[in-house]
């Protein structure tokens, strides 16, 4: 039932790859720097397409000439021009799915790890509970510059407090927000209309528009990733070395059940 319901529903894709990544410090877009001797987003972009999506569009910023020199099929590049944050970011994409109507999957350029069958879930639970936002979440011993999970006294999430602008007793959560996403179109870009810069790095953070959500009584899931590692953000060259260590690691584990079952 799950897999009627899910590939009976319609699907777009919005990949953020605008960021500039400062503290890469290299002059190589972010998004293009190479695990397994492919750029980040391409791991990304392989991904999304593994899902079948009826429109794929990423959001380019930083080294947008470079980026859209990638050699990819059936996708849009939307550009935007100023970086004012993730729900800036998103709303460059409304006048390129003005006529779909479904629901949408954002997902990040930089989170290479990322499993098909994690997002397929994530995917199922949206739909199949009718919420309005539903959100990949993992609890994670570093929680160094990851937005923080709220939950009310009944376990339900009720909003995204970035780091920046978190408290100490806020940032003492281990949950995280991954930055992967699914909503259904109009509640976001109603939403995003909403959201204002109040906030201490002056942008407008696609995560309130969860706690919109919240205020307006509607609902909000979640999933929490079993592994926390295909959620990791590359922020530095040392994260990229962590995340390439991962992949060569998970490679080998799927090659040794593919060609050693279990036969117990």
């Amino acid at each position: 039932m799950l897999d009627f319901i899910y590939f009976m529903k319609r699907l777009a894709i919005i990949i953020l790859a605008a960021g500039r990544g400062k503290r890469m410090k290299s002059h190589l877009p972010k998004v293009l720097h190479p695990l397994a001797n492919r750029p980040l987003l391409v791991h990304v972009i392989d991904l999304a397409k593994g899902l079948n999506p009826e429109k794929m569009i990423v959001v380019i910023g930083h080294g947008a000439e470079k980026v859209k020199q990638l050699s990819v099929e059936k996708i849009k590049f939307v550009e935007q021009k100023e970086q004012l944050g993730t729900g800036h970011a998103v709303r460059q994409t409304e006048e390129a799915l003005k006529n779909y109507n479904g629901n949408l999957l954002i997902l990040s350029g930089d989170v290479p790890l990322l499993r098909i069958d994690t997002v397929r879930k994530l995917i199922r639970i949206h739909i199949n509970s009718g919420a309005v936002v539903t959100i990949l979440t993992a609890n994670v011993d570093n929680t160094t510059g990851y937005g923080r999970i709220i939950r009310d006294s009944e376990g339900r999430a009720i909003n995204i407090i970035e780091e920046k602008d978190a408290s100490p007793g806020i940032k003492k959560i281990t949950e995280i927000n991954s930055g992967i996403y699914c909503f259904k179109k109009d509640f976001l870009f109603n939403s995003l209309k909403k959201i204002d810069t109040n906030n201490l790095q002056q942008e407008y953070y696609l995560t309130d528009v969860v706690g919109l959500a919240f205020k307006s009584s509607l609902k909000i899931e979640t999933l929490i990733a079993e592994d926390p590692d295909e959620i990791m953000g590359i922020n530095t060259q040392e994260e990229l070395k962590k995340a390439e260590e991962i992949y060569v690691r998970n490679r080998g584990l799927h090659r040794v059940a593919e060609c050693c079952p279990n036969t117990d």
